[in-house]
């Protein structure tokens, strides 16, 4: 097996980065539907408007979940690379691995995210054909 470098981790940084602001949007998003159904809510109070609460809910606890996995991998990854440049390279390597592991759950969360997000968009579809 080749020993990994400086650069190997190095280079989840921009990949990291650009999934952080992907998750940024979706919460983003998540915001600006949650205020237009409070007020959805306020006005009709119907059982379609607490399912898109429900749903919200479910999505956002998926979000907070990804942006810290997605964080934590960040973080490891820093750490990797710290440990690489002063030449402990096991624990340069583990370090990496758990950056990879960390960025797999967040993908993960993010998977579940997107198809409640579709859940959530078949809800409406639903109460439009009533």
């Amino acid at each position: 097996m080749d020993n990994i470098t400086l650069t190997t981790p190095a280079l989840l940084f921009s990949a990291i980065s650009l999934i952080m602001l992907a998750y940024t949007n979706r919460f983003l998003a998540i915001a600006s539907i949650t205020r237009n159904l409070h007020s959805r809510y306020q006005a009709e109070g119907s059982a379609v408007v607490r399912r898109q609460i429900e749903n919200l809910r479910s999505r956002l606890g998926l979000i907070r979940a990804m942006q810290s996995f997605g964080i934590l991998s960040l973080i490891a990854c820093i750490c990797s690379v710290v440990v690489l440049f002063f030449g402990v390279r096991l624990a340069g390597e583990v370090l990496f691995g758990l950056a990879l592991v960390l960025m797999l759950v967040s993908l993960l969360f993010c998977l579940r995210e997107i198809q409640l997000s579709g859940r959530a968009l078949e809800i409406e579809l639903e109460d439009m054909e009533r």
